[in-house]
């Protein structure tokens, strides 16, 4: 009687793990599958728009087809102008980035964990939000002038909002049952911070930073558009004196691909830090 009970309890055993094993295969299957499985939607958009460039559909005095934008990116690429603008746009972007995430966190937490910087911090930022800041454009110029700094801190300023409320957000929507839990074992503040709020709020906050990722480009694209001198931005400016409708087309292409591939990176990012969530 006691074999079999063992037997039993071995074979269960036994079961769970072949179980876990296949779970696993599964989840690295998906993320080594998944994106070249994103790349499908727009191959065919593109293939779409060659189409119907090609039969007339599209006139391309109106939107060049892809064979003219390519044409354009290998000539901007031949004479360096595509890698020095690229360059440009990417330390804005970064920059901002940075600060806009670090001033994010700073704040969420401050309000996501205490009463007062809630009370204190919260109702100006709130304010701050319903103000479209590419309208803040002129203030901008105003008080940094025309260089680099106008650029940078409004990327900063469109990173910053949807990181603040996602993060915010998380730590006030953690299951109180959770934080009892926590508390029953003996975790204090500190303890209850590290192993129970912010990996609930963790979720909420990739969510934000996915986000704010997406606004950081826009931002970019107005930003430059404040009397720069380099940059995508400036690039497709200067097309646009010169009526080259392909150079225009090939730099919003640009942002969309920078777009997809950040988000394709905190896509990888969330599946790793979630590992412990059931993959879709």
């Amino acid at each position: 009687m006691t074999g079999a009970v063992a037997g039993s309890a071995t074979a269960i055993r036994g079961d769970a793990d072949a179980g876990s094993r296949r779970a696993s295969t599964r989840r690295r299957t998906r993320l080594s599958v998944g994106p070249w499985l994103r790349l499908i939607s727009p191959l065919v958009l593109l293939i779409a728009w060659q189409v119907l460039s090609t039969n007339g559909v599209i006139p391309a005095s109106k939107l060049s087809p892809p064979t003219q934008v390519w044409a354009a990116a290998r000539e901007l690429w031949g004479t360096g102008e595509l890698q020095a603008a690229l360059g440009v746009s990417l330390q804005r972007v970064g920059i901002g980035l940075a600060l806009g995430v670090v001033l994010a966190v700073a704040l969420g937490l401050l309000v996501g964990f205490f009463r007062i910087a809630d009370l204190a911090i919260d109702p100006p930022l709130q304010m701050l939000r319903t103000v479209p800041f590419l309208g803040l454009i002129p203030l901008f110029v105003v008080w940094f002038g025309i260089g680099e700094e106008p650029k940078v801190y409004m990327v900063a300023l469109g990173v910053l909002f949807p990181l603040y409320l996602n993060l915010v957000s998380g730590i006030h929507g953690v299951d109180a049952k959770l934080i009892e839990a926590g508390r029953s074992v003996g975790l204090g503040r500190i303890g209850l911070a590290r192993t129970v709020i912010l990996p609930g709020a963790t979720p909420s906050a990739l969510t934000g930073f996915r986000l704010s990722l997406g606004v950081a480009w826009l931002s970019l694209i107005v930003a430059e558009q404040i009397n720069a001198d380099a940059g995508l931005g400036y690039l497709v400016m200067n097309a646009r004196t010169y009526f080259r409708n392909d150079i225009i087309v090939l730099g919003l292409v640009i942002y969309a691909l920078l777009g997809l591939f950040s988000d394709s990176i905190v896509r990888g990012l969330e599946a790793w830090l979630l590992r412990w969530r059931v993959s879709r």
